[in-house]
């Protein structure tokens, strides 16, 4: 039960959940245990997926997209971005499925903790019938997706047995309809990621707390609101009987790179693993201004961590209160942010998984040096003469939603943290599988080679001339991963 990052969400959508951490720790058991998820394959995803974006476009336009093309580009991106957008807004087909009972994987992007026990299929139905509808070349991608999401996952008949349940309650429904061994709990990460996603600081006062998503104000949750709610969350899980209950740390939202780090000296003495500014991941150094680009500034970096540090002591306070098993996700990490770290790893990656990549033609070189591996934190970068990655690759395209093989790693800590607790699994984790099926890896789009021009043309807004595309994709996708509007 939780969030994007229990739902398998990257690329700026949903759309393989069989390539979710928990999917991959289910697979290490024999034979393997029921654990029915959502499709969201359709479209390649919701509300988009900038992979399968790239790859089409790459097929369209090569590997890269000059002035003379951006008319033919917009077009094309438009086009397939209407589709996408009328398929989910239910205009092509119905987007009810034939189902019985509730999924195992009770997670939907974009919900914060509260919204476990809030938000259910009908008043998200109400929210969606009670909003304008937008669809403009200026409004490209799906309406109100989040909650679309979330009534295929809480109610995915959508018919009134469960048109009032939340996730809780499917849970409970569960529970009580088979049992629940290992009730995995991955969530608190949205009662913060907006300060990066949205580059504002806004702390949540008394008023936020029992409002609706499309409501809320804040970005960052004090901490004492996140006790509150942490510990209700704890008590509601409690009672559902599971026999154990696993969650996580946190990680520090300045380290995925959908916010960039400029201006800082990293060689100065003294250093402290900030920069002085945090802006748009698609904003080059040379050309970020603080009194044009929106951005974070240090200090406020500094005070997120902060507030993620006094998270994660009480996630962990709670946690050994109630009997449930912490996998120290934030630690791990912020072990091999290694620009944030000065180029260094603090924590070295699983043997089995070096070994893995080592077989791979894709990958090899990602890891050859075991001291120093190029596969990182940092944005994606293709190496021009091969196409092949030299730099990030444990986030994938939308700089916040990990990789297929950042789950992996995700699946891989939450094995370790679960054995050491004597719980056994039966298999290894299927590396060469998860690797494989890491796309944009292993065969990344070759527009991303000139990415500095590709994020450039998702990004440009109304003023410039040429573009069609409002405020800019890359922009749109920002305000849905904040406001949830």
């Amino acid at each position: 039960m939780g969030d994007s990052v229990s739902q398998g969400f990257q690329n700026g959508g949903i759309y393989r959940t069989d390539l979710s951490f928990p999917n991959f720790l289910r697979n290490c058991w024999e034979p393997a245990p029921d654990f029915d998820q959502p499709l969201f394959t359709a479209q390649a995803g919701i509300p988009l997926n900038l992979e399968v974006l790239a790859r089409g476009m790459s097929d369209e336009f090569g590997n890269s997209i000059e002035w003379n093309e951006y008319l033919p580009a917009i077009s094309h991106l438009y086009s397939t971005l209407k589709r996408v957008k009328r398929y989910w807004e239910g205009k092509i087909k119905p987007l009810h499925r034939q189902r019985s009972m509730p999924y195992h994987n009770q997670s939907v992007w974009g919900f914060s903790m509260n919204d476990a026990w809030m938000i259910t299929e009908q008043n998200s139905l109400e929210h969606i019938e009670r909003q304008p509808e937008t669809y403009s070349i200026f409004d490209m991608l799906p309406d109100h997706a989040m909650y679309v999401t979330a009534r295929l996952v809480l109610n995915p008949s959508l018919t009134k047995p469960f048109s009032n349940h939340t996730l809780l309650d499917n849970v409970h429904y569960l529970q009580e309809n088979g049992g629940i061994e290992n009730l995995i709990v991955s969530t608190g990460h949205n009662n913060i990621i907006g300060a990066v996603s949205d580059l504002k600081f806004v702390l949540s006062e008394e008023k936020d707390l029992g409002k609706f998503p499309s409501e809320r104000d804040y970005t960052v949750y004090r901490p004492e609101h996140f006790e509150r709610e942490f510990r209700e969350l704890a008590e509601r899980i409690s009672q559902v009987g599971a026999q154990r209950v696993i969650t996580q740390t946190i990680p520090y939202v300045t380290i995925p790179p959908v916010s960039r780090g400029v201006n800082a000296d990293k060689s100065r003495k003294g250093h402290t693993g900030y920069f002085d500014y945090y802006t748009r991941f698609w904003v080059w150094d040379e050309d970020f201004h603080p009194d044009t680009h929106p951005h974070l500034t240090k200090e406020q970096a500094i005070s997120l961590d902060q507030h993620v540090d006094e998270y994660n002591a009480i996630i962990r306070d709670v946690a050994r209160e109630y009997g449930w098993i912490t996998v120290p996700l934030n630690r791990y990490v912020s072990g091999i942010a290694r620009r944030r770290l000065g180029e260094s790893m603090r924590i070295p990656y699983p043997d089995d998984f070096r070994e893995a990549m080592l077989k791979n033609p894709m990958t090899a070189h990602l890891v050859e040096d075991e001291h120093n591996p190029t596969l990182s934190t940092d944005y994606i970068r293709l190496d021009k003469e091969s196409g092949k990655l030299f730099k990030g690759g444990i986030f994938s395209l939308d700089g916040i939603h990990p990789s297929t093989i950042g789950y992996g790693l995700i699946a891989h800590l939450y094995k370790e943290t679960m054995e050491s607790h004597g719980i056994n699994f039966d298999k290894p984790l299927n590396w060469d599988h998860i690797i494989a099926n890491d796309t944009l890896i292993t065969d990344p789009p070759y527009l991303l080679v000139e990415l500095r021009n590709f994020l450039r043309f998702l990004s440009m807004g109304r003023q410039e001339k040429l573009s069609v595309v409002g405020s800019g994709l890359l922009n749109q996708m920002m305000d849905i991963f904040s406001d949830r509007n």
